[in-house]
């Protein structure tokens, strides 16, 4: 049986009810990821047109009514509370009322976690699924934790009964070995997947792309879909123009470096590239010295953006003052930003573009998905 097969065959989505709302009700241990799960969920379903509302259940851990609202916010999705009561079924009930009346077609629970499974744990979660009739309840794990992570799975799905599972914080060295296990142990689809800590690093979960990723093989498709989702298409078209002229400047550069950004972490992308993520394993990329190189860009004038050849030792001194780094870290970036130039001239004539995709292992690659990248 192929790691595909094995790992479902298609990808499993959430099966969003004819007579909304949708309830999704997710559980797991304090420290798995969950309350952040909820709103990366969120936020997942409303790029599908979908309208959802964050419900907090997490009744008892300090300040997690606090954090679902808080990250809630940043993505402007709205977190129904009520912090007068401890009883969650009257909580679940009355978000449900604000749902209908304002339209939710679905509605996302945030339940209380343990830092270890206990009967009370498991009483409470009963009692809410009896009430509220969840459609879906999502187990959220974190697969660091080894063992532990099929252990719970195994746990909540015989005394609850589990729909699908969330792995978080994949962007470790395990690859996707909790993955193998859990899916094994439980019988239960994995949907989703958290990739690192900012709310945009989480996918919907790919057995072909797992697999891939196991085995070492990258995962393109990802960085495509990934680049699709973030990368403005008046600004890409506008760059290509550029680039046929041969124009790309500093302004160019930390307009793609800031698109980069929003794609995650610069370590994750790369380990997803056939031939190169393999490579990386014991190489640290630190993801700060983007954020020297924006500070630098962003203390030079206009004229030396547009025009890095009149940057003197004077004027490099100033620049280095400004952004909190020092010359030598200029002189460094400005090397590498000439190679990057050159790179890029070269690219242009397609030459360059052939070459890298005949170094990647694209086999049983879908290469309709590169149309739009023509």
């Amino acid at each position: 049986m192929s790691l595909r097969v094995f790992f479902g065959g298609e990808e499993s989505k959430i099966n969003f009810t004819p007579n909304p709302p949708t309830v999704i009700m997710l559980v797991g241990l304090q420290g798995s990821g969950k309350t952040t799960t909820a709103v990366k969920i969120a936020n997942s379903i409303r790029k599908q047109g979908k309208k959802p509302l964050l419900v907090a259940c997490d009744v008892y851990r300090p300040a997690a009514i606090k954090q679902l609202q808080v990250v809630g916010k940043q993505l402007d999705i709205p977190v129904y509370a009520n912090e007068t009561t401890k009883d969650v079924n009257l909580i679940a009930k009355q978000a449900m009322n604000v749902a209908i009346s304002k339209l939710n077609d679905v509605v996302i629970i945030d339940t209380a976690g343990r830092l270890q499974i206990d009967e009370a744990l498991m009483t409470e979660l009963k009692d809410l699924k009896k009430n509220v009739k969840p459609h879906e309840i999502m187990l959220v794990v974190d697969s660091m934790t080894g063992q532990d992570a099929v252990n719970i799975a195994d746990t909540f799905n015989k005394e609850l009964g589990i729909d699908g599972i969330v792995l978080t914080k994949l962007d470790g060295d395990t690859r996707g070995g909790a993955a193998l296990s859990v899916k094994s142990i439980t019988g239960r689809p994995i949907k989703f997947i958290g990739t690192g800590e900012k709310l945009n690093d989480f996918e919907e979960f790919y057995p072909d792309r797992m697999a891939s990723r196991i085995l070492g093989m990258g995962d393109i498709l990802s960085i495509i879909d990934k680049a699709e989702e973030t990368f403005d298409l008046e600004q890409a078209e506008a760059l290509e123009k550029k680039l046929r002229k041969q124009k790309f400047d500093l302004d160019d550069y930390l307009a793609q470096l800031r698109q980069m950004k929003k794609m995650g972490s610069f370590s994750s992308i790369l380990k997803m590239i056939p031939g190169i993520g393999s490579k990386l394993k014991d190489i640290n990329i630190d993801d700060k010295e983007f954020i020297k190189i924006e500070a630098m860009i962003c203390s030079m004038t206009k004229a030396e953006r547009r025009n890095p050849n009149i940057l003197n030792g004077s004027r490099r001194l100033r620049i280095a003052k400004g952004s909190g780094t020092t010359v030598p870290d200029i002189n460094k970036f400005m090397k590498s930003f000439e190679m990057t130039q050159k790179m890029m001239k070269e690219m242009t004539s397609g030459k360059k573009m052939n070459k890298m995709l005949k170094g990647m292992n694209l086999d049983g690659i879908d290469m309709s998905k590169f149309d739009d990248l023509k």
